[in-house]
């Protein structure tokens, strides 16, 4: 065969499988894997932005991501909706809560309605305006305000709690009335607000009801004490049964502090009435 035979002569394909690996096929599959993962995390991305798009009558928001409603509206789903405020109603060009809130003189019936506060007689109309309390001189029963009955020398009282009124000076509760404080000579009204509702004047005692006048021996003077005889013996003196006798001071013996007694000078001690030196 000549030179131009072998030049013309087409040649045999070349085999490239030796140039492959043998697991070629598992290298694509998971290389093709990949890409499809890919996308199908991406694809979800896309389609939740596309779904969601900010809404008529709504703002990127001030800070973050994602977009608020404007004043006026609230969020429904994924709309933004006018706030309808209702009869006797105001706006209150908030972001939050409900968008409005009643008139003064009326009160949240529910979430579509504001109804008028009903004062009953007898009462009036608090300043928070959604209330109502009864007026001096009435106590608030359920939905009413009752005025107040006061039985004679009796008055009002300011109390938030207890008793609507309280009797006079001089007289006292019995039930639903105001009784007369039965007062014993020689005593006056203490106005306290437990104990007997008197004290005895000055040099009487209370004994069983009454004001006795307080007897005070020779040789001693009245005592104010709330308990006791009502009187004490003189300096120098001591009380035996309802009178004061002179103490006798033993040699080296003096009177102590009180007056009434005596005790040992230093360095004696007392022994059969005496006072003898210390050994």
């Amino acid at each position: 065969m000549d030179r131009k035979s072998q030049l013309t002569e087409p040649r045999p394909p070349q085999s490239v499988t030796a140039h492959i690996p043998a697991d070629t096929p598992t290298f694509m599959a998971l290389f093709m894997g990949s890409i499809i993962a890919v996308l199908l995390l991406a694809i979800p991305a896309f389609a939740q932005t596309a779904d969601q798009p900010m809404p008529e009558n709504a703002s990127a928001k001030s800070y973050g991501d994602g977009w608020e409603c404007t004043i006026g509206f609230r969020l429904n789903e994924n709309a933004c909706v006018a706030i309808i405020v209702p009869q006797n109603a105001y706006d209150t060009n908030r972001s939050y809560g409900s968008g409005w809130e009643c008139l003064h003189g009326f009160r949240r019936a529910d979430e579509t309605a504001c109804v008028a506060v009903e004062v009953p007689e007898g009462g009036f109309l608090d300043t928070s305006g959604e209330r109502w309390r009864c007026l001096r001189g009435f106590i608030k029963v359920d939905d009413t305000c009752q005025e107040i009955v006061l039985p004679a020398n009796a008055y009002l009282a300011d109390a938030s709690y207890g008793s609507t009124w309280t009797c006079e000076r001089g007289f006292e509760e019995t039930g639903d009335l105001c009784t007369a404080i039965a007062v014993p000579a020689n005593a006056y009204l203490n106005g306290s607000g437990y104990g007997p509702p008197w004290t005895c004047e000055r040099g009487f005692f209370e004994r069983d009801g009454l004001c006795e006048a307080v007897v005070i021996p020779a040789n001693a003077y009245f005592d104010d004490a709330t308990y006791g005889t009502g009187w004490k013996c003189e300096r120098g003196y001591e009380a035996s049964g309802d009178t004061c006798e002179l103490i006798d001071v033993p040699e080296n013996a003096h009177l102590d502090r009180s007056g009434n007694r005596w005790e040992c000078d230093k360095n004696f001690q007392k022994s059969k009435g005496l006072c003898v030196l210390n050994n």
